[in-house]
């Protein structure tokens, strides 16, 4: 794998929604989409809402000092989630990172948080995906989801028990 230097990490951030507000006894659903044929890396695999941060996605907003815009992170997972499946999101928390590398030899690092829906009607856009569904851990693992989303739900499910500094692990089966 050739490595490209001198080129910053392309920064993509994911929001986990779930369904409902958590309740203690009650497996959590979470939101998976269906990505579209033709999209160019991982066509027709399910994933979770998300995208690329671009300048452009902060620098249209108010300055909240005379230095820096707040809450970058946190508009660009609205407008995301709101533009891919048309659903408002809040109380966003953070849960990990990954990074890989791009087919073309340039970094890419991943952010996944943690959103609450809050509402709207769930219609996703028909050009970049195919379906939709809300499951739970189990059942997210009948699907052709991207590698490490499972753990992730896992993880989720350990922090809203109670656990803290819970780290990604790969499950055994």
């Amino acid at each position: 794998m050739k490595i490209k230097k001198n080129k910053l990490f392309e920064l993509v951030t994911t929001a986990i929604i779930l369904e409902k507000p958590y309740k203690k006894g009650v497996d959590p659903k979470f939101l998976i989409l269906q990505r579209a044929e033709h999209e160019k890396f991982g066509p027709l695999k399910w994933t979770v809402p998300g995208g690329k941060l671009a300048t452009e996605d902060y620098t249209v907003l108010k300055k909240q000092t005379e230095d820096y815009w707040y809450g970058a992170i946190e508009a660009v997972l609205r407008r995301e989630v709101a533009e891919e499946c048309n659903l408002k999101i809040k109380n966003i928390w953070y849960l990990t990172s990954l990074a890989r590398v791009t087919g073309d030899g340039f970094g890419n690092l991943v952010l996944s948080f943690v959103a609450d829906n809050a509402g709207g009607e769930l219609k996703i856009d028909e050009k970049d995906f195919n379906d939709y569904a809300w499951v739970t851990t189990e059942e997210a693992k009948k699907y052709d989801l991207f590698d490490g989303i499972v753990e992730e739900f896992v993880m989720i499910e350990k922090v809203l028990a109670g656990e803290r500094d819970v780290e990604w692990q790969r499950l055994t089966e």
